[in-house]
């Protein structure tokens, strides 16, 4: 008989201060994000990063790799129609020409490097590119903050000016909150 050896996924939890005042948002966010075993730390803390920034009414993060199909996060209205499609990593021009065809609003944040990922996708067509906003956050500071990370993780997220700021673990991080167009 053989041991069933399926890897459940990790669950963190994230109490997180935000105060955005570029954007007028301030909240006290309780998030349990569920991490799964081929999912990277860095991944993840982009995946929280993204839903303190995007934080709306609505906000939710999908079902990630249980349904492929499905972006990182999503927003709908009270009526359950889709207003936001928000995508973590670098995906593929044809998931940001359905994601643009399919809601008014689609925002990739990137947490690797950007300038190969604009490459990749000049050239190819995607529907209403003006829809679409790339976010670069630089890689040093994905990487510290996801070894910060612990199973249960307060933390004080600022924007301001665009730029960046998480305490969490007794440390500072920064990082610029570079938007980039689509490639024409």
């Amino acid at each position: 008989m053989e041991a069933d050896l399926a890897l459940t996924a990790t669950v963190y939890v994230f109490e997180i201060e935000l105060s955005d005042t570029d954007n007028d948002r301030y909240a006290t966010l309780s998030l349990k994000v569920a991490c799964h075993p081929s999912e990277s730390r860095e991944y993840m803390f982009t995946r929280v990063l993204a839903y303190a920034l995007e934080h709306q009414e609505g906000i939710a993060f999908s079902q990630g790799l249980a349904a492929a199909e499905e972006p990182a996060l999503w927003i709908h209205d009270l009526t359950g129609r889709l207003q936001a499609w928000i995508e973590v990593g670098t995906p593929d021009a044809a998931r940001l020409h359905k994601a643009a065809k399919s809601c008014p609003r689609v925002v990739v944040y990137c947490h690797k490097e950007i300038g190969m990922y604009l490459r990749n996708l000049g050239g190819h067509k995607v529907h209403a590119p003006e829809r679409v906003r790339l976010v670069a956050l630089d890689r040093r500071f994905i990487e510290a903050g996801a070894a910060l990370c612990a199973r249960r993780t307060s933390m004080a997220v600022t924007v301001s000016e665009s730029q960046l700021y998480v305490d969490l673990g007794g440390q500072s991080l920064t990082s610029p909150l570079t938007v980039h167009p689509l490639p024409g």
